[in-house]
């Protein structure tokens, strides 16, 4: 099931295991970790595809590796 958030609503979901920037897969979701793991390409890829990992991994309360 995706998941859509107050923020960036046409540009940002997650599925139980993957944040997608757009239609892009750009995290990983640890739930036993409670991190957030940017793929290697979008540590530093842009500005507003931080900010949509960020944001996921504030709104679930979890730590951005």
């Amino acid at each position: 099931m995706m998941r859509k958030f107050d923020r960036f609503k046409m540009n940002l979901r997650a599925d139980h295991n993957y944040v997608y920037s757009y239609e892009t897969k750009v995290a990983w979701i640890d739930h036993d970790a409670k991190t957030v793991t940017p793929y290697e390409r979008y540590r530093r890829h842009s500005v507003t595809t931080s900010k949509h990992i960020n944001y996921v991994a504030s709104e679930l309360g979890y730590e951005v590796k």
